[in-house]
């Protein structure tokens, strides 16, 4: 049946424009909240090749998508990554093309980020001392961190956001220095909760999850926020410092329910069409792109027929719904 439509609904209306596209497993980083200590990363075979991970995008682009964020694992260690970026970066119709990284490598690549189209990008860092970041991260150094956030700085990207993971008896104690580096940079800084996908190594994610009504509630004890009306396509709910550039968010998948607006959808690195992060409801698309009986039309019908298992909503730590068992490496930041 040929396509009949250029845009992505699910069956509770909402316009899918926006796709999470993980071009790797693999992190420089080990950060507990992400990856367990001892890491089996997915062999060659049975990750999409740059061209598959690049026809996967056309496919979105042509059926209406206006926005691809590059997740990983980290993206910039991925072998060759450039070339498909600069592609993606010349793709008719996308309006947006953001990235999602631990910093570690922008020293070497923000300005060919900038120059190949790469609007936006979102630095994680969950600590400002060093000891404790190589706790967090287990192998990273902070300094290169600090040193990939410059050259993002210098690069002049459309916006530079922090991501920061609060975790009890890991770094509570950091919001406000986190806030104040990202307002002393002028940059934006969002705190995300952490979310039980699989099992953590080292902790009990429900004992060390902060919520972000407890994380606002202490930068408004410093700052006055104001509310504020801008939105970006992912879910993070933004609040202005007053008398400051920068813009404060809070990305609360565990405490405040985002699905009733969700745009969004994940391909992870081994072709896996996630219909929703805290569901299993997914779309084998490397199975159609290496069968050499279909077409990239039959891709983009199974995108669109896709839309009818999108679930209304996730249901972390709900008791009565099973829990996704794959790591946020595996995920797709």
């Amino acid at each position: 049946m040929p396509v009949t439509t250029n845009e992505l609904v699910d069956k509770f209306g909402r316009r899918i424009d926006y796709i999470r596209l993980s071009v790797t497993d693999r992190c420089d980083f080990r950060c507990v909240y992400c990856m367990t200590e001892d890491m089996t990363f997915l062999p060659r075979s049975q990750i999409l090749s740059l061209e598959e991970l690049y026809l996967v995008a056309k496919a979105f682009t042509e059926l209406g998508v206006k926005r691809i964020r590059l997740t990983g694992g980290e993206p910039m260690v991925r072998t060759d990554v450039m070339s498909l970026i600069e592609r993606l970066g010349a793709l008719p119709g996308l309006e947006e093309l953001n990235l999602t990284t631990n910093g570690a490598q922008l020293d070497k690549f923000a300005t060919q980020l900038k120059a190949a189209g790469v609007n936006r990008i979102n630095i994680s860092i969950d600590s400002l001392d060093a000891e404790r970041f190589k706790k967090i991260s287990r192998v990273g150094k902070l300094e290169k961190v600090i040193a990939g956030i410059e050259a993002a700085r210098s690069a002049a990207f459309d916006r530079i956001r922090l991501n920061s993971v609060i975790m009890r008896g890991y770094n509570e104690d950091e919001v406000i220095p986190l806030t104040d580096f990202a307002l002393d940079k002028d940059i934006d800084i969002a705190f995300i909760e952490e979310m039980p996908l699989g099992e953590a190594s080292d902790h009990n994610r429900e004992d060390t999850t902060c919520s972000n009504d407890w994380v606002r509630n202490v930068i408004a004890e410093k700052y006055e926020l104001l509310n504020s009306t801008a939105k970006t396509a992912g879910p993070s709910r933004y609040v202005q410092v007053a008398g400051s550039k920068s813009r404060i968010g809070f990305i609360s998948p565990v405490t405040h329910n985002f699905c009733e607006d969700c745009n969004r959808v994940r391909v992870t690195v081994e072709g896996r069409l996630l219909l929703c992060l805290g569901n299993e409801h997914s779309v084998d698309l490397r199975e159609i792109l290496r069968d050499g009986a279909k077409s990239f039309e039959d891709l983009k019908q199974a995108i669109i027929a896709s839309m009818d298992i999108k679930p209304e909503r996730h249901y972390f730590y709900d008791k009565d719904h099973e829990q996704p068992v794959r790591l946020m490496n595996m995920t797709g930041g």
